[in-house]
């Protein structure tokens, strides 16, 4: 039995992910999809992709795009979800953080260099005037590191997913000050170099069956509240409202578009410092 590996963070964008591999809709040629969480977010699943310790990983649009430009043989093969990403903006409960603009001289939590949390501290200072290169970061591996660091009432910041950490919010682990959300498609479904080259027809059935799957979500998503609630132990108010936000990708279409659009406001914005050829990016 042949296994693909697939990646993502254990969070609610991915449920679709875990009902295809629920389904296994190739076992009958011998291949058998392997769903593996990574809590460390983006940056780790670059470098899974680099060292090929995955076949296809589900990252952060922006997070990806700024290691493809410094080296990741990898490409993106599709969007997964094509809606914004918000992320919350987080202190310490018991500190006396009440602003956005007290954050400018404290370090950020991160889950490591080159992850969604470290640049979207960037877009963060960029958007409040802030100079960049001031910025202090400390690096916390996943969220369960943002709890521990959280527990010292010391000026802190962190920003991450915001109805992930909802249950956080909710048992006084962390005050939420403040959201920011991307401006670009949020996730990105990226192959690895050897994936690419020796099984791309399956790569291609792969994503024709997540886009079945997000057209059966998108169709009907008030069926998916309780489930996903459930599963990544969520109140179903929270799930609704952030359901209803939420646009997983069904087709290829505009790939291309979106993808220069990104780069462009990346580029604007001082996250990237280049672009390459959409053609070494995307692989459809």
């Amino acid at each position: 039995m042949e296994k693909i590996i697939i990646t993502g963070v254990p969070e609610h964008f991915n449920f679709p992910w875990l009902q295809l591999v629920e389904e296994q809709p190739f076992f009958s040629d011998h291949i058998q999809l392997v769903w593996e969480n990574e809590s460390r977010g983006s940056g780790a699943m670059n470098r899974a992709i680099r060292e090929e310790n995955t076949d296809l990983a589900i990252i952060l649009t922006e997070s990806f795009l700024k290691d493809k430009i410094e080296g990741n043989p990898g490409k993106i093969i599709g969007f997964h979800v094509k809606s914004p990403l918000v992320w919350g903006i987080h202190v310490p409960a018991a500190s006396r953080l009440t602003a956005i603009d007290e954050l400018k001289n404290i370090p950020f939590l991160v889950s490591r260099i080159g992850s969604g949390s470290h640049l979207m501290a960037h877009l963060l200072a960029k958007n409040e005037g802030w100079d960049r290169e001031e910025l202090d970061f400390e690096i916390i591996g996943n969220l369960d590191g943002a709890i521990k660091a959280f527990k010292n009432s010391s000026p802190k910041a962190f920003l991450w997913e915001k109805y992930t950490t909802q249950p956080m919010v909710d048992k006084g682990l962390f005050r939420r000050i403040g959201e920011i959300p991307t401006p670009w498609p949020c996730f990105v479904m990226v192959a690895s170099a050897q994936m690419l080259q020796e099984k791309g027809e399956l790569l291609a059935k792969i994503r024709k069956e997540i886009y079945r799957i997000n057209q059966t979500v998108m169709n009907d998503k008030e069926k998916f509240i309780l489930p996903i609630s459930e599963k990544y132990l969520l109140g179903q108010a929270g799930v609704t409202e952030w359901i209803t936000q939420t646009n997983w990708a069904t087709d290829g279409g505009l790939l291309q578009d979106e993808i220069d659009t990104t780069l462009k406001v990346m580029m604007d914005i001082g996250l990237i410092n280049k672009k390459v050829a959409l053609s070494e990016i995307i692989d459809e």
